[in-house]
């Protein structure tokens, strides 16, 4: 075996341009998959982390009529909160939200929006919900960074809202932006006003209603309450998953492309070493070599050209992706645009079971694709062989 690998390494060194050549492909192929891979694994952990933080938290209690792709159903989306489910309110480990629409006029113009309520004291979400308390008369709100550069509005700026409450009698009053928050869920910022529960409940006249209730992330167990379903994380990041499934399946394109150009170089060298190595083939067999180790010969040749390559794609690799792991990748645009949870900067996730994996992948890949030529071997004589001739 020690001889088989001093061979293996002799021949690569001695092939010069073209393992050169062969490991620089091998290793491109190591660092895009990887990186690639770690993109996607970033903005699905980001992606998660912020709806968690913002949206979904730990879980949501929907009305039973609420269904948020349909704004048709939002006039019955509302009831009285259960006593089971107030305890867990009060033990602050849920937070109500009571949603309907109306009509925000920011500078004379006209703007369709969700008004939703949320308690001021919640620490659940990540809103500041805090800046909604105010000792005066006015009527306080807030709105997402998106939303205010759409309409142009400012923290203090004062604007009617008109909305219609629960028996369809049309108001409005002016609100006071009491402050902008950042965040990259466009379902928390495009089109949304928020404002205090209980004023919201008082102006729609829906004393004790909420349209759904967020459950804190770290609290255990869901109850069955009549009239209300119950979502799970699971359930409400489903849109995100399936967006991060058919991106990471589209991945498998560019994988598949990089891995067919090293393999399909790695088989010609293979086969262009067997052609023009005829007479070292024959002496190996007649010196005692089995057919098996000349095959196993040229097999780990091919082997060992992954291993050099997973050392190249280190050397130049691990600091370019480590650069990028703490700069991120900035995405044009804003992030809300794309209607998915997308931070300004992408941060790639690199976790040892990928890097492994890959190496894995490639390295068995590269033995296979050796191994294929090789039994080429397995059919000449060692006397055609000498004489360099294949049969």
């Amino acid at each position: 075996m020690r001889l088989a690998f001093k061979l293996a390494y002799k021949n690569l060194i001695g092939a010069g341009l073209r393992t050169w050549l062969n490991m620089i492909v091998l290793s491109i192929s190591f660092i895009v998959i990887i990186w690639h891979k770690g993109l996607i694994d970033g903005w699905d952990n980001q992606a998660r982390h912020d709806m968690i933080g913002w949206e979904t938290g730990g879980g949501q209690y929907w009305q039973q009529n609420y269904d948020p792709y349909d704004p048709f159903t939002l006039a019955d989306s509302h009831a009285a909160i259960p006593a089971a489910l107030q305890v867990q309110i009060d033990s602050g480990n849920l937070v109500p939200i009571l949603i309907t629409q109306g009509t925000l006029y920011p500078s004379g113009r006209m703007q369709t929006v969700l008004i939703r309520g949320i308690d001021p004291g919640q620490h659940i979400l990540k809103l500041p919900a805090h800046l909604l308390t105010s000792d005066s008369a006015q009527i306080t709100a807030l709105v997402g960074r998106k939303m205010a550069a759409d309409n142009r509005i400012k923290t203090g700026d004062v604007i009617t809202l008109r909305w219609r409450d629960v028996h369809g009698t049309f108001d409005a009053v002016d609100i006071k932006i009491a402050g902008i928050f950042d965040t990259n869920v466009p379902t928390v910022d495009m089109g949304q006003v928020w404002i205090s529960l209980p004023l919201l409940q008082h102006m729609m006249m829906m004393p004790g209603e909420a349209t759904l209730m967020v459950k804190k992330n770290d609290a255990s167990g869901s109850v069955m309450v009549h009239g209300w379903k119950f979502k799970d994380k699971e359930v409400l990041l489903k849109t995100i998953t399936e967006v991060i499934r058919m991106k990471s399946t589209g991945g498998f394109m560019i994988y598949g492309i990089l891995m067919l150009l090293a393999m399909l170089a790695i088989f010609d060298t293979q086969v262009l070493s067997i052609f023009r190595r005829q007479k070292e083939i024959g002496t190996f067999v007649a010196l005692g070599m089995t057919r098996g180790q000349v095959i196993g010969l040229f097999t780990l040749e091919g082997t060992m050209m992954s291993i050099l390559a997973a050392i190249l794609s280190a050397v130049y690799g691990i600091p370019l992706l480590a650069l990028q792991a703490v700069k991120g990748l900035s995405i044009p645009g804003s992030s809300t645009d794309y209607g998915l949870a997308m931070a300004d900067k992408i941060f790639p996730v690199y976790s040892a079971g990928l890097v492994a994996g890959t190496v894995a992948f490639i390295l068995v890949t590269t033995t296979i694709v050796s191994y294929l030529p090789s039994r080429k071997i397995a059919k000449m004589k060692p006397t055609e062989a000498l004489r360099g001739k294949l049969q």
